[in-house]
């Protein structure tokens, strides 16, 4: 049976809402950091330092996001261990992604030079933003194991459904930022140095907060801290096996971000603005679908944990609702009123007739790509992560043939693969996701 908090459909739509909305308000949060950071080195008197910035910042972005497995194999291993009311467990996880979290953020640290020499070469910017973005980075890459660490107290939080902690760090992390940022450039006259500072001493703000909301909910769990979990090798391969697998996953998903935008750039700076124009797009409802992704992460990995089918297909089912609903409604905002929202992105008339020509390919994405977000969530909870993986690069392996087809189409052509790579990913994880349901994630399957 279902949980008594999925009981009915009004109850599971009224808990995944609850999950769901500090993760979506969080989100909203990110963008705000950027625009503030643009506005602040953007009225310095030489445009070289926002060149700088804009570059460094972008290395971290792939940089950071690279190492998002710590928050995601988290969540789904803890929200297991809460499912089998094992509070050891949870408390154990805990100590072993922090652990992970201090060893890579140090290890990033360490090597940190060839690194961001590497990163900035493939960045390609200009010798005098590259010269600048290398003095932000060196000063950035210090906050690494914050960074990390923070993902891992996030993930940790979301295991365990309470997704306001989300909302609380971010919030924090981005009012020190910006408060720090008009500090430092506004009032102390410092330049892009002064916005990498700002951001590591926001970061390692937000890890002594969240480690402070740590040490309140490790009093309410049962059980202690083992060093044979926490100092053995062998006790992290189940923590190992899914991040590994999450990061390669997460690599195959930058290449095609990257390709996509490398391809577009050959094509010149209009349609390379024009295509970022539209990815923003993208970005926008993916800030909504992610919400109800994560909400679906911590149920689903619960469910799977206490072997509760029940629950676990009316999580799913009340999640796609609210997913489907909100990427439709995204699609009808797009057809109807995308050249608007085009115009509030850019003032440039070339590059707002040349987005305004690729609109209909935006209008088609959110309701192709829905169904990957979703199952991300599904599997993630599930910690079936070779799944997403193969779905990846299942996906990789049909959208370069037919970026190479249709080279004649141009722009469309880019766009057209680019929305079979979302489609060919959503139709094998949903594949995966009817069979496991007949198999793995039903009554009558055997236990593992």
């Amino acid at each position: 049976m279902a949980s008594q908090e999925l009981a009915t459909p009004s109850a599971a739509r009224r808990r995944i809402w609850m999950l769901a909305w500090p993760i979506i308000l969080s989100n909203i949060t990110v963008p705000l950091l950027g625009l503030v950071d643009t506005a602040v080195v953007g009225h310095l008197p030489d445009s070289r330092y926002l060149a700088g910035v804009t570059l460094g910042a972008t290395l971290f972005s792939f940089l950071y996001w690279g190492f998002g497995f710590l928050r995601m194999g988290t969540t789904g291993l803890t929200s297991q261990a809460v499912g089998r009311e094992s509070d050891s467990e949870v408390r154990n996880l805990l100590g072993q992604s922090l652990l992970m979290a201090a060893g890579i953020g140090t290890l990033l640290i360490l090597f940190s030079r060839p690194l961001i020499s590497l990163g900035l070469w493939l960045l390609n910017g200009s010798e005098v933003a590259t010269e600048l973005a290398a003095e932000y980075a060196q000063i950035r890459i210090l906050s690494a194991p914050a960074v990390l660490a923070n993902y891992a107290i996030l993930g940790w939080f979301l295991g365990q459904q309470n997704s306001r902690v989300t909302l609380l760090i971010l919030v924090l992390t981005n009012s020190v930022n910006i408060a720090l940022d008009l500090l430092f450039v506004v009032g102390l006259g410092m330049t892009s140095d002064g916005v990498a500072w700002a951001t590591v001493i926001a970061d390692y703000t937000a890890l002594t907060f969240g480690l402070w909301l740590v040490t309140r909910q490790l009093k309410l769990l049962e059980g202690r801290f083992l060093r044979s979990r926490l100092l053995t090798l062998a006790a992290y391969a189940e923590l190992f096996h899914v991040n590994a697998n999450l990061f390669v996953r997460t690599l195959g998903l930058l290449f095609a971000m990257a390709f996509f935008t490398s391809r577009g750039a050959v094509q010149g700076d209009t349609v390379l603005a024009a295509n970022a124009v539209l990815l923003q797009f993208i970005m926008l409802t993916s800030y909504a679908l992610d919400g109800f992704a994560h909400a679906a992460e911590a149920i689903v990995g619960r469910s799977v944990g206490r072997r509760g089918w029940d629950e676990f297909a009316t999580a799913v089912r009340t999640a796609a609702w609210f997913s489907l609903i909100t990427a439709t409604v995204a699609s009808l905002a797009f057809a109807l009123g995308g050249h608007y929202l085009i115009a509030l992105l850019t003032g440039l008339p070339e590059v707002r007739a040349t987005a305004g020509s690729y609109l209909p390919w935006m209008v088609a994405m959110p309701v192709i790509a829905v169904w990957s977000y979703l199952l991300d969530g599904v599997f993630i909870g599930a910690t079936a992560i070779r799944e997403m993986r193969n779905s990846i690069f299942l996906g990789l392996a049909v959208y370069l043939p037919i970026w190479w087809a249709t080279q004649p189409l141009g722009n469309h052509g880019l766009w057209l693969a680019f929305l079979t790579f979302s489609l060919v990913r959503s139709a094998v994880l949903a594949g995966y996701y009817l069979h496991y349901r007949r198999t793995r994630w039903h009554p009558a399957a055997p236990s593992l």
